[in-house]
């Protein structure tokens, strides 16, 4: 009998030793480890990627912002703010679930079929929306110049970038909106499109927030 206790006591005691082992190791060390390497050689993503103005974090390179004005008595959906370039449509989870247009309660896609008439309603809408916004005087969009990325929303509803095809399109409009001349804001585009990934992974992109936040530093010095 007191043989077989004092088994069961040793036997609770490796298990609690292996126990406090066990959690020193995977719980403390392992993860302060994994910190420390992503801290000193990924510092940026480590901490998500932030977007700094004006000595402040305002954003994510990760995630897509909207540029909208306030919301109208009676609004339910509020009006692109014209003098900035627009991101991708926020259709995001569509009726679905809730549309939380970029505030991260949720993401994913409409799950939409491409005959879908709800999906077509959307993609006719946000084209005729397109056209109308960005044609200015001496400058008309024409319907085959406006791109699949500037009429749907990306899998996750936050993709942060356009293509370089959807930043031209809006040049004439921004500088007309802002009082620059096309030349200074195509320098714009131009200087914040990233080409492909190592050369050959995705496709060439503009990262709306960033291009932004140096629209906003060239109007204040002109």
């Amino acid at each position: 009998m007191n043989n077989s206790v004092s088994n069961t006591g040793r036997l609770l005691w490796a298990g609690l030793r292996a126990l406090l082992v066990l959690t020193l190791v995977t719980g403390v060390i392992y993860p302060l480890a994994v910190t420390g390497v992503a801290q000193a050689l990924f510092h940026d993503k480590a901490n998500g990627s932030e977007i700094k103005a004006d000595g402040k974090v305002v954003g994510s390179a990760l995630i897509g912002q909207a540029y909208n004005l306030p919301l109208k008595k009676g609004q339910e959906t509020p009006e692109p703010d014209l003098k900035w370039f627009q991101g991708r449509p926020q259709n995001g989870l569509g009726s679905n679930s809730v549309n939380t247009q970029y505030k991260l309660i949720l993401s994913g896609a409409t799950n939409r079929s491409a005959d879908n008439k709800d999906l077509i309603a959307w993609v006719t809408a946000a084209k005729a929306a397109v056209i109308r916004d960005n044609s200015v005087a001496g400058y008309t969009v024409k319907p085959s110049e406006v791109p699949a990325d500037a009429v749907t929303s990306s899998g996750s509803g936050l993709d942060p970038d356009i293509s370089p095809q959807y930043a031209n399109l809006q040049v004439h409009r921004i500088a007309e909106k802002n009082g620059l001349t096309v030349a200074q804001v195509q320098k714009l585009v131009d200087d914040h499109t990233e080409g492909r990934t190592l050369g050959f992974i995705g496709e060439p992109r503009v990262n709306v927030l960033e291009l932004n936040i140096a629209l906003k530093a060239l109007v204040a010095k002109s």
